[in-house]
């Protein structure tokens, strides 16, 4: 398999009400997207990360319209624990967050300090064997993730939102500050770094070398 790059961060500091400043909608509908980061009801974020939604209301399904790393249209919902919750998705930009309901207290929508780079998929009919190379760069913590989830299945699909990430085994990709090189003994479906934190303009290229090709 060629090698496959792929970046996390820079990211600027997180900001609570970035997407969407306070407002309580009273019925089912469409929040206004109007942060400093929209324009024209459209927020674009410094880079794809994660959407941070604030509210003390526990029974509201939030769904966020957007755009991924790679330019594709996403979505997901979900409803917001212990006052802060934020997306399993990283969007580049916000195109629309609808409410299923009145809201029973105020919502802002944000960010946080949390991204991921764009997802490494792997060759299930090759060699199994992974060659890994993260290079840090600035202040940073991230993790290697990876999982055997495919939303592209014939058999047993998964949302995207859904996808279920395992931190390698190896413990030096795990909350890890600098450069390190590590490798899968097995290919994954998936893989992607996941940026925990960073300090501006702190980030983390990442190189994903499958061995060899399909065997005869």
């Amino acid at each position: 398999m060629r090698p496959i790059t792929v970046t996390v961060g820079p990211l600027t500091a997180g900001s609570a009400n970035n997407i969407a400043l306070s407002q309580t909608p009273g019925a089912a509908g469409n929040m206004t997207i109007n942060g400093s980061l929209a324009s024209g009801g459209i927020a674009t974020l410094d880079n794809a990360r994660r959407v941070l939604i604030t509210t003390t209301d526990t029974t509201t399904t939030f769904t966020i319209y957007g755009t991924s790393p790679t330019g594709a249209t996403q979505s997901e919902s979900f409803l917001v624990v212990a006052g802060a919750s934020y997306s399993a998705l990283d969007y580049k930009t916000v195109t629309r967050i609808a409410v299923n309901q009145g809201t029973t207290a105020a919502v802002t929508v944000g960010t946080n300090g949390i991204a991921s780079t764009p997802w490494v998929r792997f060759d299930e009919w090759a060699l199994p064997q992974v060659a890994i190379q993260c290079d840090a760069s600035g202040t940073v913590n991230y993790t290697i993730q990876q999982t055997l989830d495919d939303p592209n299945s014939a058999t047993n699909p998964v949302l995207p939102s859904a996808v279920t990430w395992v931190a390698t085994s190896d413990t030096n990709g795990v909350n890890a500050t600098g450069t390190i090189q590590s490798n899968y003994a097995y290919a994954p479906t998936f893989a992607r770094v996941l940026l925990n934190s960073s300090t501006s303009p702190g980030f983390v290229s990442a190189t994903f070398i499958q061995l060899g090709v399909v065997p005869y």
